[in-house]
């Protein structure tokens, strides 16, 4: 019988982010903008067959969902042979999915298919040339949608596009993107900026609010909710009134935190298990595993740290601080 990890609030832990590097192509401002080479050293990182390994032990434990993120994980050598391995632990995994920039999918989008890979999510912050390459730091917007349009093929569904709005850069493309949601049947995912960024530049004036960014897309086009009560799903999300295809979502973890139904945990590149993406302590399951300890004293590590878990995130508190580490490294 599956056991089942529950933090000290009682809140079940089902989804594991699994970060494969922390290295990255791209240099988006909103979390590597000064392009500073992130890079731990390799014998730090977690090898496929130590990831497989944990990967097992957690979803022995109640785990059913994982998705590998980065830095960008398509970076990884061989990312196909962890997918692989990982979709092994089905049908107790229910769900294997990946977050991507999107660059390498145009050549790889299929050979991720057929390794196991359920599902994906690309992420893209504008449909204009000019912003899309101050944002990310690159100039290769038709590559990410080429690569959107290689994921459809390949049936790595339901796809989902992620756009960071930050006020002063793409707030005005809101209802474009999600003109885009409709036109590609995809699902469309907006993320309010938050504290993760290595400059630490972060405002909150640069905040675009979830109910403004539902305004700016009500008004061109109708939503209606689907998920009133959304349980431990991260974004709210809708439907369009008029029937179309496509889905919107709306991730606003610093205006309307969702931290109360929170069902996630996080395992850096370098085998730090994180509590939450805010959190300013991490606990090494690396050591631990390469200590050469038994599978049950790796279980007893691992419930210890859920219990640790936190009730929120601080973000609204005034002594709030950020992580020491951004987004390239904890994972997304």
């Amino acid at each position: 019988m599956t056991q089942l990890l529950k933090d000290s609030y009682g809140r079940a832990i089902r989804d594991l982010r699994v970060s494969l590097t922390d290295r990255c192509n791209f240099r988006c401002f909103y979390c590597l903008p000064h392009g500073e080479p992130p890079i731990a050293p390799k014998e730090q990182m977690l090898s496929y067959e130590e990831i497989e390994y944990v990967c097992d032990i957690f979803v022995s434990l109640g785990i059913e969902k994982i998705r590998l993120t980065g830095g960008e994980p398509m970076m990884r050598r061989d990312i196909e042979t962890i997918i692989e391995k990982l979709a092994a632990l089905k049908p107790s995994l229910h769900d294997l999915a990946l977050t991507t920039n999107g660059y390498f999918l145009p050549d790889r989008a299929q050979g991720l298919k057929e390794a196991g890979l359920d599902r994906i999510t690309i992420s893209l912050d504008s449909l204009k040339q000019d912003v899309f390459r101050r944002m990310t730091g690159v100039n290769v917007l038709d590559r990410v949608l080429e690569g959107i349009s290689s994921a459809k093929r390949a049936r790595l569904d339901p796809i989902k596009i992620n756009a960071v709005i930050v006020r002063g850069h793409n707030d005005d493309e809101v209802a474009d993107f999600a003109a885009f949601a409709r036109e590609h049947d995809v699902k469309m995912r907006f993320i309010e900026f938050m504290p993760l960024d290595s400059g630490h530049e972060w405002s909150r004036r640069d905040v675009v609010s979830g109910r403004e960014i539902f305004q700016k897309i009500n008004e061109r086009f109708p939503l209606i909710p689907l998920n009133g009560a959304r349980g431990s799903e991260t974004s709210a999300r809708y439907r369009f009134a008029d029937g179309a295809s496509g889905e919107i979502g709306i991730i606003a973890p610093v205006t309307e935190p969702f931290c109360g139904a929170c069902s996630r945990i996080r395992l850096t590149a370098d085998g730090q298990i994180r509590t939450c993406l805010f959190s300013t302590i991490e606990h090494s399951l690396r050591d631990v595993v390469r200590s050469r300890a038994t599978r049950a004293e790796i279980i007893e590590f691992i419930e210890s740290v859920v219990m640790k878990k936190e009730a929120r995130h601080y973000i609204n508190d005034p002594d709030f601080r950020p992580p020491s580490r951004t987004m390239s490294f904890i994972g997304g």
